[in-house]
């Protein structure tokens, strides 16, 4: 029988068909290797001596950086189906980070899409597939981003396919340009009035994790989440960022009730509803989740249903580095990674200001 699945209204069918010949297990595709998260796991596919090759949208900026690091670049489009066959040959293992861009409506990557990179990875009998998800999306049903996650991981464990599904809570990388470069600079900080706690990952550990997870047949169809070693909401992340960087920050917030009134404005035009339904996402999770979460490039406002929930966006994880044989002590925390940011920067800058001393000319 074909394998119905539903998400908002849609339909779609997934057939089964019979299993080909096994490919070399270190063969794999990374879906949305240019991301925050993607680049990471295209660098230590690479470094752990994997064959990498990586699906990228045809772009004026060619991906050059993959190449370099000794990826394989293949042109494919989740939006055009019929380009994603041909990337699949001689493929082990999928590795999907993808997530659509700004200007797109969210269902034609993230949903449409990612139907169609699951049906032909179960047509072309590949052995694995890596989904990453999101942390708590199965609770928001009315947000569209959380439901799409939600929908796609029911589509995957439903299709047949050996799988690995990671939900993820928040990166730390999207920390550095929300806040710690605008306070350096001196420039307004964006934060909102919100309780919400995150437990940001290192996108680095992220991807060592997804290997480990990878070769362990122990976790073979199982979802997890990965979490940071603590949660933080937005003012806590503002006050280290200001102690690590010497000086205050200029903060502008932005209060939840504002966003959820903004929301419900856009809903009265009809060509607003997109901006609408990413101001529900917005209300679930902090301005800057958005920026860093799956590597996605959604704007600020696609987080305000869960921002007005008080939810902790973290999970307990002593049950995971136990499986995956893990200590938590080599997991980043948010302070050390933070330090090392702040560190590294403030020498560059200490140092370009003593060359610049050594070249003033006076007269």
């Amino acid at each position: 029988m074909p394998l119905l699945v539903k998400c908002s209204g849609q339909t779609v069918v997934s057939t089964s068909i019979a299993q080909g010949t096994p490919v070399r297990p270190t063969s794999i595709l990374v879906v949305g290797a240019t991301g925050t998260l993607g680049r990471q796991v295209v660098r230590r596919a690479l470094d752990e001596g994997y064959d990498v090759r990586c699906l990228v949208r045809p772009r004026p900026a060619p991906a050059d950086f993959l190449r370099d690091w000794g990826a394989t670049v293949v042109n494919g489009d989740l939006s055009k189906p019929e380009t994603i066959p041909a990337t699949l040959v001689g493929i082990h293992t999928i590795i999907d980070c993808a997530t659509g861009r700004p200007e797109e409506p969210i269902r034609t990557v993230d949903w449409e899409g990612k139907v169609a990179l699951i049906q032909c990875a179960k047509a072309m009998s590949i052995q694995k597939y890596v989904f990453y998800s999101i942390h708590n999306c199965d609770k928001y049903p009315e947000v569209p981003l959380m439901e799409i996650k939600h929908c796609t991981e029911k589509f995957l464990q439903d299709s047949g396919l050996n799988y690995v599904i990671i939900r993820l809570c928040g990166f730390m990388q999207g920390l550095i340009g929300q806040y710690a470069v605008p306070i350096l600079e001196e420039k307004s900080v964006w934060g909102t009035d919100a309780p919400t706690r995150i437990a940001y990952m290192d996108t680095q550990d992220v991807a060592r994790l997804t290997f480990i997870a990878m070769r362990n047949e122990k976790v073979a169809k199982k979802l997890f989440t990965f979490a940071g070693p603590r949660a933080w909401t937005t003012q806590e992340v503002i006050t280290l960022c200001e102690r690590l960087a010497g000086q205050d920050a200029n903060v502008t917030t932005v209060p939840v009730s504002v966003l959820k009134f903004t929301r419900q404005l856009t809903r009265f035009f009809q060509w607003t509803n997109d901006v609408a339904d990413r101001l529900a996402f917005s209300e679930n999770l902090p301005c800057h989740t958005t920026s860093n979460l799956l590597g996605s490039k959604m704007c600020a406002a696609d987080t305000t249903e869960v921002l007005s929930s008080n939810t902790v966006f973290s999970a307990p994880m002593a049950e995971t580095y136990s499986l995956l044989g893990v200590d938590q002590k080599d997991i980043a925390t948010l302070e050390k990674y933070l330090q090392d940011y702040f560190t590294n920067i403030l020498k560059k800058l200490k140092d370009i200001k003593a060359q610049s001393k050594q070249t003033d000319i006076y007269f």
